[in-house]
């Protein structure tokens, strides 16, 4: 569906358009997310999260690396570890080099949990099919560029 149907406005500009169409995308396809993960009992925070721990594992994690690595700058990382924590996902600890640090590990129910969400989300993932490979490398270079003018901002 083209966005001026979808949302049956006028834009001012191309430019317009496009900043529209960036915003209902993403927030289509975070709804899509959602919907799985609500029935998983997870939020896409907690998922963003324990990916994380899991590209570091078995290595252990501090607080700060994941909060570097976040998609969701806004996230209260220590609330949402001791949510996994409490779920059985995670693993805290002292840090032996750093008492003032907590080193994080993510457990086999993790593991086990990232897998069932990982099939879960692979008909969302298909929908991408629709693009060549050249056309996903395009997409994802022209979503760096735009996102790479950061600094024009401040």
């Amino acid at each position: 569906m083209k966005i001026d149907d979808a949302i049956q406005s006028k834009f001012r500009s191309e430019k317009h358009r496009v900043a529209v169409n960036l915003i209902y995308t993403t927030n289509w396809y975070m709804g899509q997310i959602e919907t799985i993960f609500k029935a998983q009992d997870i939020t896409h925070q907690q998922f963003n999260i324990l990916r994380i721990i899991r590209g570091a594992h078995p290595k252990p994690v501090t607080v700060k690396y994941i909060r570097e690595r976040m998609l969701d700058k806004m996230s209260d990382v220590s609330r949402i570890v001791e949510k996994l924590r409490e779920k059985g996902c995670l693993e805290r600890k002292e840090c032996a080099d750093d008492r003032r640090n907590v080193d994080i590990t993510i457990t086999e129910k993790g593991l086990e949990n990232l897998q069932v969400l990982d099939k879960l989300i692979e008909p969302l993932e298909a929908l991408f099919d629709i693009f060549s490979p050249l056309e996903l490398t395009m997409f994802n270079e022209l979503l760096d560029k735009f996102r790479g003018q950061e600094e024009n901002l401040a």
